[in-house]
Protein backbone atom coordinates (compact mmCIF):
# COMPACT_ATOMS: atom_id res chain seq x y z
CA UNK A 1 0.00 0.00 0.00
CA UNK A 2 1.40 3.21 -0.81
CA UNK A 3 0.25 6.75 0.30
CA UNK A 4 -0.72 9.66 -1.40
CA UNK A 5 2.28 12.23 -2.20
CA UNK A 6 1.76 14.89 0.51
CA UNK A 7 4.25 17.27 -0.85
CA UNK A 8 1.42 17.45 -4.01
CA UNK A 9 -1.38 18.52 -1.38
CA UNK A 10 0.01 21.17 0.84
CA UNK A 11 2.90 23.99 -0.20
CA UNK A 12 6.42 22.91 1.89
CA UNK A 13 7.65 24.96 4.75
CA UNK A 14 10.73 25.33 5.89
CA UNK A 15 9.76 23.29 9.36
CA UNK A 16 8.07 20.60 7.04
CA UNK A 17 11.31 20.35 5.03
CA UNK A 18 13.69 19.84 8.29
CA UNK A 19 11.30 17.55 9.79
CA UNK A 20 11.39 15.69 6.47
CA UNK A 21 15.12 15.55 6.51
CA UNK A 22 15.28 14.62 10.06
CA UNK A 23 13.12 11.28 10.09
CA UNK A 24 15.65 10.49 7.15
CA UNK A 25 17.73 9.98 10.18
CA UNK A 26 15.56 7.25 12.24
CA UNK A 27 15.32 9.27 15.54
CA UNK A 28 14.02 6.52 17.57
CA UNK A 29 17.34 4.57 16.54
CA UNK A 30 19.21 7.74 17.91
CA UNK A 31 17.97 7.22 21.20
CA UNK A 32 19.14 3.92 21.89
CA UNK A 33 22.65 5.34 20.36
CA UNK A 34 22.68 7.61 23.38
CA UNK A 35 21.68 4.86 25.63
CA UNK A 36 24.87 3.02 24.96
CA UNK A 37 27.54 5.81 24.30
CA UNK A 38 27.23 7.84 27.40
CA UNK A 39 27.66 5.09 30.05
CA UNK A 40 30.10 3.87 28.25
CA UNK A 41 32.11 6.89 28.02
CA UNK A 42 31.18 7.10 32.18
CA UNK A 43 32.53 3.41 32.82
CA UNK A 44 36.09 4.25 30.61
CA UNK A 45 36.41 7.20 32.45
CA UNK A 46 36.14 6.07 36.15
CA UNK A 47 33.49 8.92 36.19
CA UNK A 48 31.68 11.59 34.74
CA UNK A 49 33.47 12.10 31.44
CA UNK A 50 34.58 15.72 30.18
CA UNK A 51 31.43 17.54 29.40
CA UNK A 52 32.12 18.57 26.12
CA UNK A 53 33.87 15.45 25.03
CA UNK A 54 30.52 13.83 25.73
CA UNK A 55 28.70 16.22 23.77
CA UNK A 56 30.92 16.16 20.57
CA UNK A 57 30.95 12.24 20.56
CA UNK A 58 27.15 12.12 21.25
CA UNK A 59 26.83 14.60 17.93
CA UNK A 60 29.28 12.95 16.22
CA UNK A 61 27.87 9.84 16.58
CA UNK A 62 24.19 10.94 15.88
CA UNK A 63 25.17 12.25 12.76
CA UNK A 64 27.04 9.69 12.05
CA UNK A 65 24.05 6.92 12.53
CA UNK A 66 21.98 9.27 10.96
CA UNK A 67 24.02 9.30 7.72
CA UNK A 68 23.37 5.18 7.05
CA UNK A 69 20.04 5.71 8.27
CA UNK A 70 19.61 8.06 5.01
CA UNK A 71 21.75 5.69 2.92
CA UNK A 72 19.54 3.15 3.91
CA UNK A 73 16.17 4.55 2.91
CA UNK A 74 17.83 5.91 -0.19
CA UNK A 75 18.92 2.30 -0.79
CA UNK A 76 15.44 1.00 0.31
CA UNK A 77 12.92 3.33 -0.95
CA UNK A 78 11.64 0.38 -3.25
CA UNK A 79 10.59 -1.83 -0.72
CA UNK A 80 9.56 1.08 2.06
CA UNK A 81 7.08 2.20 -1.00
CA UNK A 82 4.96 -1.51 0.08
CA UNK A 83 5.21 -2.15 3.17
CA UNK A 84 2.70 -0.76 5.46
CA UNK A 85 4.89 0.22 8.78
CA UNK A 86 7.59 2.66 5.98
CA UNK A 87 5.19 3.84 3.84
CA UNK A 88 5.01 7.45 5.20
CA UNK A 89 8.89 7.87 5.54
CA UNK A 90 9.86 10.81 3.35
CA UNK A 91 11.15 9.06 -0.19
CA UNK A 92 8.38 7.36 -0.14
CA UNK A 93 5.89 10.11 0.65
CA UNK A 94 7.70 12.73 -2.10
CA UNK A 95 8.72 15.20 1.07
CA UNK A 96 12.64 14.25 0.10
CA UNK A 97 13.46 13.77 -3.41
CA UNK A 98 16.21 10.25 -3.48
CA UNK A 99 19.23 12.77 -4.41
CA UNK A 100 18.25 15.49 -1.66
CA UNK A 101 18.51 12.33 0.75
CA UNK A 102 21.74 10.94 -1.16
CA UNK A 103 23.02 13.80 -0.82
CA UNK A 104 22.16 14.37 2.91
CA UNK A 105 23.50 11.09 3.89
CA UNK A 106 27.08 11.86 1.82
CA UNK A 107 27.33 15.16 4.07
CA UNK A 108 26.16 13.76 7.05
CA UNK A 109 29.13 10.71 6.97
CA UNK A 110 31.88 13.75 5.82
CA UNK A 111 31.00 16.31 8.42
CA UNK A 112 30.86 13.64 11.45
CA UNK A 113 33.98 11.78 10.54
CA UNK A 114 35.54 15.23 10.60
CA UNK A 115 34.24 16.26 13.35
CA UNK A 116 34.95 13.27 15.81
CA UNK A 117 38.34 13.68 13.78
CA UNK A 118 38.60 16.91 15.17
CA UNK A 119 36.81 16.28 18.72
CA UNK A 120 38.02 13.53 19.65
CA UNK A 121 40.35 11.00 18.15
CA UNK A 122 41.21 9.10 14.90
CA UNK A 123 40.18 5.90 16.43
CA UNK A 124 36.41 7.14 16.96
CA UNK A 125 37.01 9.20 13.84
CA UNK A 126 37.77 5.89 12.36
CA UNK A 127 35.77 3.71 13.72
CA UNK A 128 32.64 5.31 13.53
CA UNK A 129 33.50 5.32 9.00
CA UNK A 130 33.57 1.49 9.48
CA UNK A 131 29.90 1.64 11.13
CA UNK A 132 28.38 3.41 8.12
CA UNK A 133 30.34 1.13 5.91
CA UNK A 134 28.97 -1.99 7.28
CA UNK A 135 25.41 -0.48 7.84
CA UNK A 136 24.93 0.59 4.20
CA UNK A 137 27.10 -1.66 2.44
CA UNK A 138 27.49 -5.02 4.43
CA UNK A 139 23.85 -4.95 5.76
CA UNK A 140 21.50 -3.10 3.31
CA UNK A 141 23.25 -3.56 -0.06
CA UNK A 142 24.93 -7.31 0.67
CA UNK A 143 22.77 -9.59 3.48
CA UNK A 144 19.33 -8.05 3.76
CA UNK A 145 17.96 -9.01 0.58
CA UNK A 146 19.61 -12.27 0.04
CA UNK A 147 19.95 -14.17 3.57
CA UNK A 148 17.95 -14.88 6.78
CA UNK A 149 20.89 -14.35 8.63
CA UNK A 150 20.83 -10.49 7.27
CA UNK A 151 20.57 -9.13 10.88
CA UNK A 152 22.67 -11.20 12.76
CA UNK A 153 25.67 -9.92 10.66
CA UNK A 154 24.60 -6.59 9.41
CA UNK A 155 23.64 -5.88 13.02
CA UNK A 156 27.42 -4.94 13.85
CA UNK A 157 26.63 -1.95 13.01
CA UNK A 158 24.45 -1.35 16.21
CA UNK A 159 27.44 -1.88 17.73
CA UNK A 160 30.17 0.26 17.33
CA UNK A 161 28.78 3.22 19.63
CA UNK A 162 30.04 1.25 22.62
CA UNK A 163 33.26 1.09 21.33
CA UNK A 164 33.12 4.71 19.57
CA UNK A 165 32.06 5.89 23.63
CA UNK A 166 35.24 4.13 24.73
CA UNK A 167 37.54 5.16 22.22
CA UNK A 168 36.86 8.62 22.65
CA UNK A 169 37.66 8.92 26.23
CA UNK A 170 41.08 6.64 25.91
CA UNK A 171 42.27 6.45 22.57
CA UNK A 172 42.17 2.90 22.95
CA UNK A 173 39.95 -0.68 22.81
CA UNK A 174 40.81 -2.64 25.50
CA UNK A 175 38.63 -6.48 26.46
CA UNK A 176 35.73 -4.21 28.15
CA UNK A 177 34.16 -2.42 25.19
CA UNK A 178 35.19 -5.72 23.15
CA UNK A 179 32.56 -7.26 25.35
CA UNK A 180 29.85 -4.80 25.63
CA UNK A 181 30.57 -4.61 21.92
CA UNK A 182 29.59 -8.58 21.59
CA UNK A 183 26.79 -7.68 24.31
CA UNK A 184 24.96 -5.54 21.37
CA UNK A 185 25.60 -7.95 18.63
CA UNK A 186 24.38 -10.94 20.58
CA UNK A 187 21.21 -8.86 21.36
CA UNK A 188 20.13 -7.07 18.55
CA UNK A 189 18.68 -10.46 16.75
CA UNK A 190 16.39 -11.51 19.76
CA UNK A 191 15.54 -7.57 19.57
CA UNK A 192 15.13 -7.11 15.84
CA UNK A 193 13.19 -10.93 15.10
CA UNK A 194 9.98 -10.45 17.36
CA UNK A 195 9.56 -7.39 14.67
CA UNK A 196 9.90 -9.65 11.86
CA UNK A 197 7.61 -11.66 13.10
CA UNK A 198 4.85 -9.10 13.87
CA UNK A 199 5.65 -7.81 10.09
CA UNK A 200 5.78 -10.89 8.59
CA UNK A 201 3.53 -10.67 5.53
CA UNK A 202 5.00 -7.58 4.37
CA UNK A 203 8.58 -8.76 4.60
CA UNK A 204 7.38 -11.74 2.49
CA UNK A 205 5.85 -9.25 0.25
CA UNK A 206 8.91 -7.76 -0.69
CA UNK A 207 11.00 -10.86 -0.97
CA UNK A 208 13.37 -9.72 1.89
CA UNK A 209 13.96 -12.95 4.18
CA UNK A 210 13.92 -11.90 7.47
CA UNK A 211 13.97 -14.92 10.06
CA UNK A 212 10.69 -14.06 11.34
CA UNK A 213 9.13 -14.22 7.62
CA UNK A 214 10.64 -17.24 6.48
CA UNK A 215 10.39 -19.61 9.43
CA UNK A 216 7.48 -20.92 11.76
CA UNK A 217 7.06 -19.00 15.19
CA UNK A 218 8.41 -21.82 17.32
CA UNK A 219 11.60 -21.84 14.96
CA UNK A 220 12.01 -18.37 15.51
CA UNK A 221 11.05 -18.01 19.37
CA UNK A 222 13.87 -20.86 20.09
CA UNK A 223 16.54 -18.82 17.93
CA UNK A 224 15.16 -15.44 20.46
CA UNK A 225 15.59 -17.82 23.40
CA UNK A 226 19.45 -18.98 22.32
CA UNK A 227 20.25 -15.45 22.03
CA UNK A 228 18.72 -13.99 25.22
CA UNK A 229 20.66 -16.34 27.08
CA UNK A 230 23.80 -15.73 25.12
CA UNK A 231 23.45 -12.01 25.76
CA UNK A 232 23.05 -12.24 29.62
CA UNK A 233 25.57 -14.59 29.60
CA UNK A 234 28.01 -12.14 27.91
CA UNK A 235 26.72 -9.38 30.33
CA UNK A 236 28.29 -11.17 33.26
CA UNK A 237 31.67 -11.61 31.54
CA UNK A 238 31.88 -7.74 32.18
CA UNK A 239 31.66 -8.21 35.99
CA UNK A 240 35.31 -9.55 36.05
CA UNK A 241 36.76 -8.09 33.40
CA UNK A 242 35.46 -4.24 34.54
CA UNK A 243 35.29 -5.35 38.04
CA UNK A 244 31.07 -4.00 38.13
CA UNK A 245 29.96 -3.36 41.55
CA UNK A 246 26.71 -4.56 42.98
CA UNK A 247 24.41 -1.70 41.30
CA UNK A 248 25.59 -3.56 37.62
CA UNK A 249 25.35 -7.47 39.18
CA UNK A 250 22.35 -7.28 40.21
CA UNK A 251 21.18 -5.13 37.59
CA UNK A 252 22.29 -8.12 34.89
CA UNK A 253 20.87 -10.90 36.44
CA UNK A 254 17.27 -9.21 37.49
CA UNK A 255 17.01 -7.48 34.28
CA UNK A 256 18.60 -10.16 32.13
CA UNK A 257 16.35 -12.57 34.07
CA UNK A 258 13.40 -11.22 32.80
CA UNK A 259 14.33 -10.60 29.16
CA UNK A 260 14.75 -14.55 29.14
CA UNK A 261 11.28 -14.92 30.39
CA UNK A 262 10.08 -12.89 27.78
CA UNK A 263 11.41 -15.03 25.34
CA UNK A 264 10.65 -18.15 26.25
CA UNK A 265 7.04 -16.94 26.91
CA UNK A 266 6.92 -16.19 23.35
CA UNK A 267 8.47 -19.26 22.60
CA UNK A 268 6.17 -21.45 24.37
CA UNK A 269 3.19 -19.69 23.12
CA UNK A 270 4.29 -20.25 19.75
CA UNK A 271 4.66 -24.18 20.43
CA UNK A 272 1.01 -23.88 22.03
CA UNK A 273 -0.35 -22.50 18.42
CA UNK A 274 -1.31 -19.60 20.52
CA UNK A 275 -0.54 -15.77 19.50
CA UNK A 276 2.80 -15.77 20.62
CA UNK A 277 2.50 -11.76 21.05
CA UNK A 278 5.95 -10.64 19.54
CA UNK A 279 6.12 -7.26 20.48
CA UNK A 280 6.46 -7.93 23.89
CA UNK A 281 10.13 -9.61 23.30
CA UNK A 282 11.00 -6.47 21.32
CA UNK A 283 9.83 -3.76 23.84
CA UNK A 284 11.12 -5.74 26.51
CA UNK A 285 14.13 -6.10 24.82
CA UNK A 286 14.58 -2.19 24.66
CA UNK A 287 13.62 -1.90 28.28
CA UNK A 288 16.35 -4.48 29.06
CA UNK A 289 18.88 -2.89 27.16
CA UNK A 290 18.29 0.62 28.26
CA UNK A 291 18.11 -0.65 32.37
CA UNK A 292 21.82 -2.88 31.99
CA UNK A 293 23.22 1.03 29.93
CA UNK A 294 21.92 2.88 33.03
CA UNK A 295 23.18 0.61 34.96
CA UNK A 296 26.66 0.81 34.00
CA UNK A 297 26.74 4.36 34.25
CA UNK A 298 25.36 4.06 37.54
CA UNK A 299 27.99 1.74 38.63
CA UNK A 300 31.04 4.11 38.30
CA UNK A 301 29.84 6.72 39.86
CA UNK A 302 28.98 5.15 43.38
CA UNK A 303 31.58 4.47 46.32
CA UNK A 304 31.30 0.81 46.26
Amino acid sequence: MMTADVSAVRPRSLGRTIRAYIALTKPRVLELLLVTTVPVMILAQGGFPDIWLVLATVLGGSMSAGSAAAFNMYLDRDMDAHMQRTVNRPLVTGEVSPRGALVFAWTLAAVSTVWLWLTTNWLAATLSAVAIFFYVVIYTIILKRRTEQNIVWGGIAGCFPVVIGWSAVTGSLTWTPMILFALVFLWTPPHYWPLSMKYKDQYEGVDVPMLGATRSGSQVGLQIILYAWATVACSLLLIPVANMGLVYSVSALVFGGWFIYESHRLYTRAVRGTEPRPMRVFHASITYLTLLFVAIAVDPLLPF
